[in-house]
């Protein structure tokens, strides 16, 4: 075999997984089931916002939520204490969840009876950005101890979020993160993100979380391009 023949074998993953991620957008849409992927590092406060998010609006809406780990319940046990039912994806070592890890969880719930999943994604700010869930918006969490440079670092999960929550405001005095200069990098890097100040432990700013949430979950589908 005198020629190398090259198969982009990353080109055909991405390719099969956003298929597929377009059949799930299209299942939960005929379901109206408005569905979140929460992304951020490990420790950023992903299951406290989503927890803290079940508290506010469980007697509005019907939520559910889909947790990834490599290893491990614990988050999965703390979301069903608050009287929410939650499916987990234990990855076994991949970094991320995409589109089948999806579907198959999915094919477990009843979607009649949710108006509302989250995702809760491996903690990782690389991996989860590159993969389609079909999640109707995508959320990065990125908390106070992280330091505001992390926009610099890893730029593309900064680019496809859908909505900026910068965590544990409580941590800020003392500390030397700067948020308007994060706001700045926003504004040239992803302009339309939404970008939230939020503490799950004093409660600052979960209302304004919460009543974009409600807006968007509104306006489905006509907000999804």
């Amino acid at each position: 075999m005198k020629e190398i023949r090259l198969i982009d074998i990353r080109d055909e993953i991405l390719s099969d997984n956003q298929n597929l991620a377009q059949v799930i957008r299209q299942r939960l849409l005929e379901n109206r089931v408005f569905m979140l992927n929460l992304m951020a590092s490990p420790g950023a406060g992903k299951t406290s916002l989503i927890v803290e998010t079940i508290r506010l609006l469980k007697n509005e809406f019907r939520i559910g939520v889909i947790e990834g780990d490599i290893e491990s319940m614990v988050d999965s046990e703390k979301i069903v204490a608050e009287g929410v039912p939650a499916v987990q994806l234990r990855t076994g070592g991949a970094c991320h969840l995409d589109a089948p890890m999806i579907e198959s969880a999915l094919d477990t719930m009843d979607l009649s009876t949710f108006d509302l999943i989250f995702i809760e994604n491996v903690g990782n700010l690389v991996c989860p950005a590159e993969f389609d869930t079909g999640a109707a918006k995508k959320i990065m969490i990125l908390s106070v101890p992280e330091g505001d440079d992390k926009i610099l670092k890893y730029p593309l999960m900064f680019s496809v979020c859908d909505a900026l929550i910068i965590n544990k405001t409580d941590y800020l005095p003392g500390s030397d993160f700067n948020i308007p200069l994060l706001r700045e990098r926003m504004q040239v890097l992803n302009k339309p993100a939404q970008i939230f100040q939020v503490s799950c432990r004093t409660g600052e700013g979960l209302d304004d979380w919460c009543q974009w949430l409600r807006k968007e979950i509104s306006s489905y589908p006509n907000n999804i391009i």
